[in-house]
């Protein structure tokens, strides 16, 4: 294990706890994950479809839906909160990082979406949350750029004055979860 210490960009300790035990890669379905509050790839008019968002929807249940239709629209970049139906989690965090009608994921939303998300954690005071690759999936992004701009942010993120404990990359598969994991060594080497 590396000594967080040494990495200038990502935090140091918090407690007694270390950067690689604050932020936690594994292969899983996350609608399965016992935490405060798990990250949905929507589209920016939350419709939960396909992919990850479509998962959400059947095992949590309609409520969900009826709180983003109620929420309705928002900006490509940013993110939304709602309550989380049936799943383990509290909350389901809505980071839209593409549009609907053909408005793909780019970096630049990756990132401002996957910070939102954080921020609004933070702002509930919720310790633990859950993200997939956002839009890597419906949106084509690609995984390995993915898990650079989601693994800076987070670690970013960490080095702030936050609730947040850990911050949780559930894959869908092995190859994600390698992905994941190498940019993270990358991140913190």
């Amino acid at each position: 294990m590396r000594d967080a210490a040494t990495c200038e960009t990502l935090p140091r300790v918090t407690g007694k706890k270390t950067i690689h035990e604050r932020i936690v890669i594994q292969k899983g379905d996350i609608t399965e994950m016992d935490v405060d509050a798990i990250v949905n790839a929507a589209n920016n008019d939350l419709l939960l479809g396909a992919g990850v968002a479509g998962a959400i929807a059947r095992k949590g249940g309609e409520s969900i839906q009826r709180e983003c239709n109620e929420i309705g629209s928002i900006p490509v970049g940013f993110a939304a909160i709602t309550e989380a139906g049936n799943l383990k989690a509290r909350y389901v965090i809505h980071a839209a990082s593409m549009g609907l009608g053909g408005v793909r994921t780019t970096a630049k939303t990756l990132q401002t979406s996957t910070a939102h998300s954080l921020r609004l954690a933070a702002e509930r005071g919720l310790k633990t949350i859950a993200f997939p690759a956002v839009g890597t999936g419906v949106s084509g992004f690609p995984v390995r750029d993915c898990a650079e701009i989601m693994l800076r942010e987070a670690a970013q993120h960490l080095n702030q004055d936050t609730s947040l404990e850990t911050i949780y990359f559930v894959l869908f598969d092995e190859a994600s979860r390698e992905v994941f994991a190498t940019a993270f060594d990358k991140l913190v080497s």
